[in-house]
């Protein structure tokens, strides 16, 4: 039996996707709707579609008829699935502040809406699935986040130096950051708007005026409010903006987010690995459900340093792996130039997509040529070979050994 196939993932239409990154990767024509993801795995709300002798079918089905095997024993044993989902994101609107929980705390919480009869697909339903959902990224381009909670000190400054915010300096030294966020999240929304207008009413001029900075929170603030559909209501998750780190990533470069650290993708492309979950507590910039309580027993409510990585070049010279504490998975970008071979063994199973050039890959006597877009699943104890004729950039994603 082969160990390689080629597998086709789902797009899903969020409103906060663009239109055209996703559709030209996969060489589709664009209709102009909005593209947010592309899903390269097993999890049961979108699985990928494997290619078996020209008929499709649902990865996670395909793996489940043996998970060992196609697994191997060690992944296969310690999480009973495939561990980990890829996806391809294209952000052009903001993300919603967010949080993931602990895998402990997605158990208990998918459980217990289990047991109240929520529906799984149900607007107000917080838990998609029993796992964590800890997440690495690495840029495509120029990419904005925001991560964490500012230092100490600085949220102590943009708290003095923002008039209307610094009725909460007493609140944060006397409260810290769970009381600082508990005020504002709480507060009722004409409360809100009486405290934001004004701060508003300052910067939106100027970010029309094309006079603001995207590492000032203004800027994000402001394009917050000028795209948002509700003219009546401030979204509370413009506090956020303003508490939280505001990271550039450039081009290779990654950040990895656990469980409890609250953070929002503001603008770009990325790779995204994470573990095989759809769990996420959200915290404002989002029309969705947001259930306040949750997010604040989840966040994790102290100070981040935001790291950000350039991953670690291999031997070879081809892999660059961008570690995680995550047991979940393990992401790594090839890059190939003319007559370069990358070869490997897996231990569990990994999915490659190429995001660039043209490849050719070849597992005993399957082999497969690849084109921009393109998908290959490797099941576990294959040996495999990637060549090209001009040039090549994959990103692969398994388990940790």
């Amino acid at each position: 039996m082969t160990k390689l196939y080629l597998i086709k993932g789902k797009i899903q239409n969020y409103a906060w996707g663009g239109s055209e990154f996703i559709p030209n990767l996969l060489g589709t024509e664009s209709t102009r709707e909005k593209c947010a993801e592309y899903w390269l795995g097993a999890h049961q709300n979108a699985p990928s579609e494997v290619l078996i002798e020209n008929e499709k079918r649902p990865l996670n089905n395909f793996l489940n008829t043996d998970l060992i095997e196609k697994l191997g024993q060690k992944i296969a044993n310690k999480f009973g699935r495939l561990s980990f989902l890829f996806k391809v994101l294209d952000v052009k609107e903001m993300l919603s502040i967010q949080v993931h929980p602990t895998k402990i705390e997605a158990e208990k919480g998918f459980k217990l809406e289990n047991e109240m009869g929520i529906p799984l697909k149900a607007a107000n339903r917080n838990y998609k699935d029993d796992n964590h959902k800890p997440e690495i990224m690495v840029a495509l381009g120029e990419f904005w986040l925001l991560h964490g909670f500012l230092p100490e000190d600085k949220l102590t400054m943009t708290l003095k130096n923002i008039p209307e915010f610094t009725p909460f300096l007493p609140v944060f030294e006397s409260q810290g950051y769970y009381g600082l966020y508990k005020t504002v999240m709480e507060q009722s929304d004409e409360e809100n708007n009486r405290i934001l207008q004004p701060l508003i009413d300052r910067i939106l001029p100027r970010y029309k005026a094309g006079n603001l900075e995207k590492s000032n929170p203004d800027y994000w603030a402001a394009k917050a409010v000028d795209s948002s559909t509700n003219i009546n209501i401030l979204d509370k998750g413009i506090y956020s903006i303003y508490f939280f780190n505001v990271v550039k990533a450039h081009k290779g470069e990654a950040v990895f987010q656990d469980a409890g650290i609250p953070h929002a993708y503001l603008e770009g492309q990325n790779m995204e690995l994470m573990a095989n979950s759809d769990n996420v507590l959200r915290g404002g910039l989002t029309p969705k459900h947001v259930d306040i309580p949750e997010l604040l027993k989840h966040t994790a409510f102290k100070a981040t340093v935001p790291n950000v990585m350039q991953g670690a070049l291999q031997k070879d010279g081809l892999e660059r792996i961008y570690k995680s504490p995550a047991p979940d998975f393990e992401l790594s970008q090839i890059t190939l130039n003319a007559n370069q071979n990358y070869k490997s063994e897996t231990k569990t199973a990994q999915i490659l997509i190429l995001l660039d050039g043209e490849a050719t890959i070849k597992e005993q006597n399957t082999t497969l040529h690849l084109k921009k877009g393109a998908s290959v699943l490797l099941l576990a104890n294959a040996t495999y070979e990637i060549s090209t004729s001009k040039k090549a950039t994959l990103y692969k994603a398994t388990a940790p050994d």
